[in-house]
């Protein structure tokens, strides 16, 4: 029996060193940052800035993965079930966190459950924006087309569960008016329709379409957050345009699959944090319409949980689902 015991402490001790040997050789070949949405669109947007930091820190690739579809859901039941090993990230944001879970019948994953947060990224609100041609020129104007002809005005957004869709209702409801929706697979396909006029107007987000905004392709008409934009300083709030009260911004983040190991969670915050501080990277999501944020790992959770507690309950009020909605 000494002698069993004396094995099973050597094996311990062994094991503690090699342990900690593997989270200080960490990392020793390329990770993979799935993108849960296509190639162009606003989440890929800023996941690039940030693999392009995180390359350098790490001193390892990080490969963009591009798994578009269902408003983020396909990406992230492929994130959830990826070795928890740190060698597979995942882009996020609030539809994908808080918005999908009470959206979707089952999504398939628990934002809460199946991942581990590493990490704010930025924040960045929606905008209503329409074609150059579009008659109505401020939320007012939109409001009594709407009134005029019930139904018949197409509103283009994302997939159902993100937050550009998710805002459109929500207008819908503040205003008390009616309009159809025409969902897209992205934010890149739905901008190219908004330039070519096969939807008129728009809610988005801003970062495919802000090269489009200032080259005069686009016209923003307003923003969805509780100050106007820096960049945009001219385009009223929809709470100043006549719906006080309304707001709808996203949040990005990064997870990994749950089980990562915390030595691993730590290294990848720091590396973000020390990414998102970086000048260079605050000009590049300023000029998309964000603002970057910051935080540890338990504040991203405490994050995803007061977003759950403002989204959930309002997407069950408003009776949405994404069961009935047909993504183009």
């Amino acid at each position: 029996m000494r002698g069993l015991t004396f094995l099973a402490a050597a094996a311990v001790a062994l094991a503690a060193p090699c342990a900690a040997g593997i989270a200080q050789t960490y990392p020793s070949r390329p990770i993979t940052l799935i993108v849960p949405f296509p190639a162009g669109g606003g989440v890929d947007a800023v996941a690039r800035i940030v693999a392009e930091k995180l390359a350098a820190g790490l001193r390892q690739q990080v490969i963009i993965d591009n798994r578009g579809g269902a408003a983020g859901v396909i990406g992230m039941r492929v994130a959830a079930k990826a070795a928890p090993d740190g060698y597979t990230v995942v882009m996020s944001h609030t539809g994908i966190t808080a918005i999908n879970p009470a959206l979707y019948a089952n999504p398939g994953y628990d934002p809460r459950r199946d991942f581990t947060p590493i990490g704010l990224i930025a924040t960045t609100p929606i905008v209503l924006m329409a074609n150059t041609a579009f008659p109505a020129r401020t939320v007012m104007d939109l409001i009594a087309m709407a009134k005029r002809e019930p139904g018949k005005l197409n509103v283009g957004t994302p997939p159902p569960g993100t937050g550009g869709y998710l805002s459109a209702e929500l207008f819908k409801a503040a205003a008390g008016i009616d309009f159809t929706i025409v969902t897209y697979k992205g934010t890149g396909p739905l901008t190219n329709d908004l330039i070519g006029a096969h939807v008129p107007v728009a809610f988005n987000v801003l970062a495919p379409a802000m090269g489009n905004l200032q080259a005069g392709n686009l016209r923003a008409i307003a923003t969805a957050g509780a100050e106007r934009l820096s960049l945009l300083p001219d385009v009223p709030t929809i709470a100043e345009s006549g719906l006080p009260g309304f707001e709808a911004v996203l949040h990005y983040g990064l997870m990994a699959p749950a089980g990562t190991p915390a030595d691993v969670v730590a290294r990848l915050n720091d590396e973000l944090r020390k990414a998102v501080g970086l000048d260079d990277v605050r000009a590049r999501i300023a000029a998309d319409g964000g603002d970057v944020l910051t935080s540890t790992p338990a504040q991203y959770a405490a994050d995803i949980d007061r977003e759950q507690r403002k989204w959930g309950p309002l997407v069950r009020k408003l009776g949405l689902n994404a069961s009935w909605v047909k993504v183009e």
